[in-house]
C-alpha cells in the first residue's frame, strides 16, 4: 500500500505498511483498485455522453459518487464490502462498453477500460499495482491526486445533496470526466493545474447544492445555545455528516423513550429549525471525532455513523459492538443499514439496542453557541458592517476546516486564544473543537466565534465575505479585512481549499503541516500563484497577519 491523502500520513511522506487511520493494507489496495474502476467507468461514460448515448446516467451517476466518497480518509473499513463494490463497477463498466461497442464507438485501449479479471484473487493481485505511485512523474502524479482528492470531497458532499433529492447533472459530468482525464498521458502540468481550478469552480458548485438542499428541507440555521450535558434515559449518539439520516433517527426514536445526541461534525444539526421540534433531541455529546475512543466508552448507548470519522476501535473496546454504519461508511464487524429504493431506512437494530443500554455518563456541562450559516449572518449585516466601520471589528480571522490527532494542533487553541479582542473567527468544520468552548465574549453583541456548520458549510464563509466585499465596494476579495488560517485532515477540506482559490482568494495558510501530496515543484506553483503558506509560531503569525 502507499496512501498520502491526508494530514496524518506517516512521517508526513505516506503511510505504506498500514494507515496511521487504521487501514489495513488489503483496505487501502482495494480502495485504489475502485479508484482504477472509477477512471474507467467514467472515461467509457464521458465518451458515450458526447454522443448522447449514456442510458439511465442515474445508476453511473450514484455509482460515481457513492464509490468516491467510500475512499475517503477514515469513511469505510470493509474490505469486503469495498470488494463488492470494485466487482459491480467492473460489471457496469462492461455494460458501459457493450453499449459503446454496439453502437460502433471506439474506445481508448486504456487498461482501465480493457481489463477484465477471472477471478476474485486476480482482482486482489491487480489491487497491489494500481495505486499511487503507478504515475511515475512525481509532479504529474501530484497533480493528478490533488484533482482526484478534490473530486473525492466533491462526491462527498454532492451525495448528501442526492439524498434529500437535489441534483445537478452538470457536476457528475465533470466528476467523471475529470476522472477520465487523469487517463490522458498527454496532459501536462498547466493542464492539470487548469483542471485543478476547475475542480475548485465544482467544488463551489457541490457546496452550493447541499446548502440549497439542507436549507430547503430543514431551514436556514439559526442562532442555537446547545446542551453539552446529558439527561437520564438510554440514548444514540449520531455522528458523521448526513442530515436526511439524522432526520430518519430522530423521526424513527419518537415516543420510544431514547434520547439523541450530535456527535464532532453532525453537531450543527442543532442549528436547523426542524430538528428542534424534536423533545427527544438532547444535544452534542463529546468533542472531535478523533477523541471518540474514550467518549464512546462513557456514551454507553450505540453510536450511528452516517459519514466518515470512523476510527476503528480495538477489540475490547466495550463499545466495539454498538458501532452501525450506514451510506458510504462501513466497517467489518459493524451492522451496516441499507436504505429501500425510496431512500429509507429502518433503524430498528439500533433502537432497540438502545432501550438496552445505561444513560450517557456526563463528561462535560454547560452550552455551546453556533448556527451563524450566511442567511443568519447576513441578517446581521448592518451590525457586522456598521462594527467595521467603527473600529470594533479589525479583522476576520477565517478558521475552518478540521481536527485531528497531532499535538501540533494545539496551535489553533493558543491562535485562538492570543487573537486580539477585535478579531472575530469565523469557523466551520470539525476544527472549531479546538476553540468553540472558549469563553472569547462578544463584540457589541456579536459573539467572536462565528460557527457556519459542518465542513460544506465553508461554502456559507465564502457567501459571507462575496457579501461584505459588495457591501464594501471593493473590486477584490482579497482586499477585506480576512485572514485564512485553515486546518486541513482530509479530502472534503481538499475541496474547500480548491472552492477558494477558483473564488480568487489568496494568502491563505494551510496547517499543521502542508499535504504530503504536494510535489516541491507542486508546492512551489501554490505559493507563487496563490500565497498558500504554512504555519509558524503562534504569536509571530498574529503579529504577521493580524495586527
Amino acid at each position: 500500500m502507499f496512501c498520502y491523502q491526508c494530514q496524518e500520513a506517516a512521517k508526513g511522506t505516506g503511510c505504506d505498511i498500514k494507515g496511521v487511520c487504521g487501514k489495513e493494507a488489503p483496505v487501502a489496495d482495494i480502495q485504489d483498485m475502485l479508484i482504477f474502476v472509477l477512471k474507467g467507468i467514467s472515461y467509457v461514460s464521458s465518451v458515450l455522453r458526447e454522443v448522447e448515448e449514456l442510458p439511465e446516467h442515474n445508476i453511473v451517476d450514484e455509482y460515481v459518487t457513492t464509490s468516491l466518497f467510500t475512499t475517503i480518509t477514515n469513511a469505510n473499513f470493509d474490505e469486503d464490502a469495498l470488494f463488492n463494490r470494485v466487482k459491480s463497477g467492473i460489471d457496469l463498466r462492461n455494460s458501459l462498453i457493450k453499449i459503446a461497442t454496439d453502437k460502433g464507438i471506439e474506445l481508448a485501449d486504456y487498461d482501465q477500460v480493457t481489463w477484465n479479471p477471472a477471478n476474485d484473487e486476480e482482482i486482489k493481485e491487480k489491487a497491489k499495482n494500481v495505486g499511487v505511485l503507478d504515475t511515475e512523474n512525481e509532479d504529474i502524479r501530484s497533480l493528478r491526486e490533488l484533482v482526484t482528492y478534490g473530486l473525492k470531497g466533491a462526491a462527498a458532499y454532492l451525495e448528501h445533496a442526492n439524498n434529500l433529492k437535489f441534483e445537478n447533472k452538470e457536476i457528475n459530468k465533470f466528476i467523471q470526466k475529470a476522472l477520465s482525464d487523469l487517463l490522458n498521458d498527454e496532459l501536462g502540468a498547466d493542464e492539470l493545474t487548469a483542471l485543478v481550478l476547475e475542480t475548485g469552480k465544482y467544488g463551489v458548485e457541490a457546496m452550493a447544492l447541499l446548502d440549497k438542499a439542507n436549507t430547503s428541507a430543514f431551514g436556514n440555521p439559526e442562532i442555537t445555545k446547545v446542551n453539552i450535558g446529558v439527561r437520564n434515559n438510554p440514548a444514540i449518539l449520531i455522528s458523521g455528516h448526513d442530515l436526511n439520516d439524522m432526520e430518519q433517527l430522530l423521526e424513527q426514536t419518537k415516543g420510544t423513550g431514547v434520547d439523541v445526541y450530535t456527535h464532532s461534525e453532525m453537531l450543527p444539526a442543532n442549528y436547523y429549525p426542524k430538528f428542534k421540534q424534536y423533545e427527544h433531541f438532547v444535544g452534542n455529546y463529546g468533542n472531535a471525532w478523533w477523541k471518540q475512543v474514550d467518549e464512546f466508552t462513557s456514551f454507553n448507548g450505540p453510536i450511528l455513523f452516517t459519514t466518515n470519522c470512523i476510527v476503528p476501535p480495538k477489540a475490547d473496546a466495550t463499545y466495539a459492538d454498538k458501532i452501525f454504519t450506514t451510506g458510504a461508511a462501513g466497517l467489518a464487524g459493524a451492522t451496516h443499514i441499507v436504505a429501500d429504493e425510496n431512500g429509507k431506512k429502518d433503524f430498528t437494530p439500533i433502537i432497540e439496542l438502545a432501550k438496552k443500554c445505561k444513560p450517557p455518563v456526563e463528561i462535560e456541562k454547560g452550552e455551546i453557541i453556533g448556527g451563524f450559516a450566511h442567511n443568519q449572518v447576513l441578517a446581521l449585516a448592518d451590525k457586522v458592517v456598521d462594527a467595521v466601520k467603527q473600529g470594533a471589528i479589525k479583522k476576520f480571522v477565517v478558521m475552518a476546516g478540521c481536527d485531528g490527532r497531532m499535538n501540533s494542533r494545539n496551535y489553533y487553541t493558543e491562535f485562538a486564544q492570543e487573537l486580539p479582542d477585535n478579531t472575530v473567527i469565523l469557523t466551520a468544520g470539525c476544527a472549531k473543537y479546538r476553540y468553540n468552548k472558549l469563553d472569547l465574549g462578544d463584540i457589541g453583541g456579536i459573539p467572536r466565534i462565528l460557527d457556519a456548520g459542518q465542513c460544506n458549510d465553508s461554502y456559507s464563509l465564502a457567501v459571507i465575505a462575496l457579501k461584505l466585499k459588495e457591501v464594501f465596494g471593493l473590486e477584490d476579495i482579497n482586499e477585506l479585512p480576512i485572514f485564512y488560517n485553515i486546518a486541513w485532515y482530509e479530502q472534503k477540506a481538499v475541496i474547500v481549499l480548491l472552492a477558494l482559490l477558483y473564488l480568487g482568494v489568496k494568502n491563505i495558510h494551510l496547517g499543521p503541516t502542508l499535504p504530503a501530496f504536494l510535489s516541491p515543484n507542486v508546492a512551489k506553483v501554490l505559493v507563487e500563484n496563490f500565497g498558500i503558506a504554512g504555519i509558524g509560531e503562534v504569536k509571530e503569525d498574529i503579529e504577521k497577519f493580524v495586527l
